[in-house]
This record gives C-alpha cells, structure tokens and sequence, in this order.
C-alpha cells in the first residue's frame, strides 16, 4: 500500500513539473536548468536555435572527451618520487663477511683428490708436453668415469671450414665431418653425441690456436645437448671444475661442510666497535654455498641492532680478518681476498650478486651513505610488504630472514629444478624431502640445469611472479685502500697477531692473508627517496569541475539537475509501459468477451422479470432498414469537475453557496 501511494505521489509530480511525455520532459529541463546554453536553445529563433543546439553540443562533447581524459589518467595510479634529506641517530648495518675460499683444501683434499689428478692431467694434455716429459706413465690410472660424464675437448680453428677437434684423453682425433676413433665426437658441427659436455677455449702447442666446445646432455649418449664455447682454456677449466666439484659436495652432509670451512676464531683475529671491544663471538655463523662459512655482525636476529653514535671511522667497525691463502683450492677459487656484504637486520646476504672483495695485505675502508625507499603499494605498484602475497614458496625462510627480491628469484628457480629436473641445485635451498643433484643419482642434471638456466620463458616467470619491496635500505659505499701493514711495520704486527692467535712466539701469519677492515657511516645525513600519488580524488574533482565550469558554465548542482532529469524519464517510461501494459490487458478482455455489455434496462429487466431474455445484437432488425442508435444509458458522474475541500477550510459563505 505504502508503495502505491508512493507512485501516485511520483504521477502527481510529473503532472505538475515536466509532463507526461519526453518532449515536455526536454523542454521543462531547458527552461529551468542552470546550465547555459540549453535555454537559449527554446527562447530563440529558429536560426539562434540551431546555433545554441550545435554550440551546446558541442562544448558538451568537448567536457566529456576531457573528462574521459582525466579519468583514465587518474585509474593509471601514476607516482611522484620526492628526495628528502634527514638527520639522525642511525642503525649500523649488518657486515657478512667471508672468504673467498669455500672450504680449506687441506679438510676437503681428499673427496677431489681424483677430481684434481683428472684436471692436472687434462692441463698437461692441453699445454701439449713433449712425450718424453709426461708424468702418466709415472702416476696410477687415472678414473675417467667423471670424465666420460663431462668431458672437454679443443677444438683448432685455423681452418674456419674444416675445424678439428682434439680430445684431450684420446690419441686419434677429427677433421671435417669425420668421426673420432672414440666414437661421440663430430669436427664439422661442434657438435658431440655421445651426450657429454664439452667446454673451453685455450691455446695450445705455441702457435696453433685451439677453440673449446662445451655440451651438456640429458644422458650418456643422447642427442638432446647443449653446447658452450669459451675463449679461454682458463674459464673453461674453471667451470668444468666447479661444475663437478658440485656433484661430489653436494653428497656431503652439512656438518661436515661446515667443518671443512673457515671457523670464526681462526679468520677474525681482532674486532672493535667504535670503542667497544669485541670478538667472533658476536659473529653469526651461516653456511653460503658460494664462499662456505660466512659470519654476520649486528644480524639483528637475537639481540637489538646496534646503533652508530657518530660518523666517521672512529665510530665504526674495524675488522683484521686472515684469509689463510696457502690453503686455497688451487682449481676452486683463482681470487684470493675477502667477500664481504653490508645489508639491513635480518635479511639474508646474497654475496654472489651485492658483495664486494676487499684484497690481501691491504687496509680496506668502507664509507657508507643511506638511502630509504619507500614504494607505494597497490594499486600504484606492485610491491609487497613482507611477501606475504607473493605466489612463490620463499626457501630462504629456513633462516627467518626477511623477504627480498633476490630470495623470491632463486627460490623460483630452485622450484621449478626440482619440478623439472627431479632434484636441487647445489647452490640454492632445498625444498623438504629434496636432495642435491649429483652425477650418480641424476646423470642429467647438467643438461637439465643448463637448459632451465638458460630458457628466457621459465625466467620470465619468476621475474613475474615476484615482486619488489615496499620498503628497502640501500647502503652506497666509498672504498680506499692502502697497503697494511706498511714494511716498517710488519714484523712486529705479525708477530702480535700470531701469539694471540697460536700462542706461538714465531710469525704464522704473512701479507699474503691479513686484511684489515674500516666501516664506518660518511655522514648522518640519510635521503629518503618516497614515492607519493601523482593524482588524487580532490585533484579528479576539481579537474571534472573546472573542465564543466570552463565549457558549460556549470556546477555540481546543474549535474543534480541532470540527475532529476534521468529519474523523471524513467518515472515516465514506467507509465508508458504500465499504460501498454493495462491496453494488452483490455485487448485480451475484449478478444475473449466479443459481445456488447447490457445496458441498465436490460440489467433491471433481469433482476425484475426472471423470464427476460436479452435479444442478441440486430436480431429484430428489419433486413434494409437502418441500424437504431443505442439506447441511452446512465452517464458515469464527472469527478474532474469536483472540488474537494478540508471541512476545516469551509467559511459561511460557503453554505450560501
């Protein structure tokens, strides 16, 4: 009921404002909106009438094509960044250092004895000694089962058309397109088929040049390979040696990796913060696969970071580390020098990519700038704040580090070597229930590692998938170095630093592994790079206005006018299609009630007379003669014409009336 009277209210005020049709409608709105130009449109004659019609057309199209510019430009999110410079009482970073060296190759000499035993034989192939000064006749049978697995050949290109191939292991070698007696080996191509991985370039005997091939395979024997040329037969040695020092680390369990490494108390020979003494012991120990043992000052993650009270490098971090050089992998790790990091509280060190060397005998400092940026979030970028929303499982949360981009990548590759290869990369956490890739229990790993490695689809993928952080602190560094100790002073330096260390009155130590390390902040100035939203909703709304103000000469209350006008439309298009509605109804009434309803005689007649039957239509009619009008009957009264009135409002002179 509510809503009928509801309706009739909307009818009564259509009849009294617009009308009932979409004209009236039109014309109401020209003469009473406060925009100009449309009522000139209906107060002018008719050729002003068509100049206000296309005038406000077309200044009406112009406010929309702006305002479809405006919009689209406020729903791309764009940004600001703004510089800021503060001052203040800073945290000192977290300093990971390592070195450069894994493991000692004293501890772990004897899992690569024959791994080392094939590599210098292979050298003295590749240098072409004279047969007479071969030492393999003097020395056991060498294991060519890692070989055969990955082999290297050379590869002489003087004949660009007919290159020869020269394993290093086999007397017979190649031309053209021929065979080698070895059988897995083809010249014309640079291809091998036996399955095998070939690498390196080099020169060898003098004058001949040798070009290295390298192929990775799925299995002994296959076709499905991948090949790599090196320019030098130093590089090539160097991968192939990694490579397969990989597969028989990664059998090694963690303990004993640890155990082959630098311990703490044999690398950090002295410490001091700012005037605060200290020792390995505020160190903390992780394992990076890269550089072995690695230990981080003010980590953050079992005490509060450290804060730095002044700038400058008595203020800092002054670290003498010994790099035990002599004890180096000599096919492992051709640079010797210490690698070292500076990255916030609790996040994880990625050497490989952000650290830098500081070198052997020298005095290494470290003046460092802050920078904080501070990303906005979606919808203007897509960031993440803790990585919580990234659809990559993070394997570096095994050390309850925080989340960055460089942990995400590698933990999506990582996820795809095990989904794709069946096993993990050495160099990367292990998802639970996953093992390292070795030859023995995965004889294709190689080809599978370097077939994902190198494939820009899967790389792409995790480049989508992750994401940047919000907030990141980047440390920008100034390095100097001098040569330390100087050689006035180098005697009694050393002997100092090997009584603390071995309690031994002879020098242990030696220029060739003392570095000594200056960290300290350059300034107390830090920048603040944030980002802000180019576009606001007060700036949308006040572009919308003034683009309708300029062009129309209109506000916000000529769009509510607008608006009412929209409704009065649609009240109108619901009676037009009610009116429809109810003329279907009556059509159908009438389509099933053909006949002429009776008159008020013939219903007075029925009531009175029970034996009267009305005479069907132009039954009595005479045939000829013409049809009688209907007889009248009673009209139905006018209610137009009343005038209804409050009793309240009725006066005497109302009654004359």
């Amino acid at each position: 009921m509510n809503l009928r009277k509801y309706l009739v209210r909307a009818l009564h005020r259509l009849q009294k404002g617009p009308g009932y049709t979409y004209k009236e409608l039109l014309v109401w709105y020209c003469d009473n909106t406060n925009t100009h130009g449309p009522k000139r449109i209906i107060k002018e004659g008719p050729k002003k009438k068509f100049i206000w019609f296309f005038l406000t057309l077309l200044f009406a199209s112009l406010v929309f094509w702006q305002w479809g510019i405006l919009i689209n430009t406020y729903l791309s999110y764009n940004v600001t960044s703004s510089l800021s410079i503060g001052f203040k009482t800073m945290k000192f970073p977290a300093v990971t250092v390592c070195n450069a060296n894994p493991f000692k190759y004293s501890e772990v000499k004897p899992l690569l004895k024959e791994l080392d035993r094939l590599i210098e034989a292979a050298l003295e192939r590749i240098l072409q000694p004279s047969p007479g000064n071969s030492t393999d006749s003097l020395s056991p049978p060498l294991d060519l089962e890692l070989w055969n697995q990955i082999p290297l050949v050379l590869i002489d290109e003087h004949d660009k058309d007919n290159p020869i191939i020269l394993d290093i292991f086999e007397t017979n070698q190649t031309a053209g397109g021929n065979e080698t007696a070895g059988g897995n080996k083809t010249a014309g191509d640079n291809e091998t088929a036996g399955g095998n991985k070939t690498g390196g370039n080099g020169t060898a005997g003098g004058n001949e040049t040798a070009g290295d091939n390298e192929t990775r395979c799925s299995h002994q024997g296959s076709g499905n390979c991948t090949y790599r040329n090196f320019t030098s037969a130093a590089q090539a040695v160097t991968e192939w040696y990694i490579l397969q020092s990989t597969s028989i680390l990664s059998k090694v369990p963690l303990h004993d990796r640890i155990r082959m490494g630098y311990q703490a108390e044999d690398m950090i020979l002295a410490c001091l913060y700012g005037a605060e003494p200290c020792n390995y012991k505020n160190f903390t120990q992780i394992y990076h696969p890269d550089h072995g043992n690695c230990y981080i000052f003010n980590w953050g993650m079992d005490e509060e970071a450290l804060n730095s009270s002044n700038p400058g490098a008595e203020f800092g971090l002054k670290l003498i580390l010994d790099i035990s050089q002599q004890d180096y992998i000599p096919y492992l790790s051709s640079a010797a020098g210490a690698r070292l990091m500076l990255h916030q509280q609790k996040s994880f060190p990625f050497l490989k990519d952000q650290g830098i060397y500081a070198m052997a005998g020298t005095e290494t400092s470290i003046g460092v700038l802050v920078d904080e940026l501070e990303r906005m979030g979606y919808p203007y970028s897509d960031c993440t704040m803790n990585g919580s929303d990234v659809p990559v499982r993070n394997l570096y949360s095994q050390y309850n580090t925080s989340y960055s981009i460089q942990a995400c990548l590698r933990s999506c590759f990582q996820n795809h070597m095990v989904e794709i290869c069946g096993c993990g990369h050495y160099m990367f956490p292990l998802p639970e229930g996953v093992n390292y890739c070795n030859n023995e229990d995965n004889p294709g790993w190689a080809y599978c590692y370097s077939s994902l490695r190198s494939s820009i689809k899967q790389r792409q993928i995790c480049i989508d998938s992750c994401k940047e952080t919000c907030n990141d602190t980047q440390y920008k560094m100034t390095i100097s170095m001098a040569d330390w100790p100087s050689e006035a002073s180098e005697d009694w330096i050393f002997h100092i630093l090997s009584y603390e260390r071995d309690m031994s009155t002879n020098v242990t130590l030696d220029r060739n592994g003392i570095i000594k390390l200056n960290i300290y902040f350059q300034e107390y100035n830090y920048r603040t790079i944030s980002e802000s939203a180019a576009t606001t909703i007060v700036w949308l709304l006040s572009s919308l206005g003034g683009q309708f103000g300029f062009w129309m000469g209109g506000s916000v209350l000529c769009l509510i006018e607008f608006g009412e006008i929209i409704i009065d439309s649609l009240w109108i298009t619901v009676i037009n299609v009610i009116g429809w509605c109810k003329g279907l109804k009556q059509r159908r009434a009438r389509a099933r009630f053909p006949d002429a309803p009776p008159t008020v005689s013939e219903l007075v007649e029925a009531h009175t007379n029970l034996g009267f039957q009305a005479e069907p239509a132009g039954a009595g009619a005479v045939p000829g003669a013409e049809a009688l009008p209907p007889e009248p009957g009673t009209p139905p009264p006018n209610y137009d014409s009343l005038r209804v009135q409050p009793l309240d409002t009725l006066g005497p002179e109302s009654d004359a009336e």
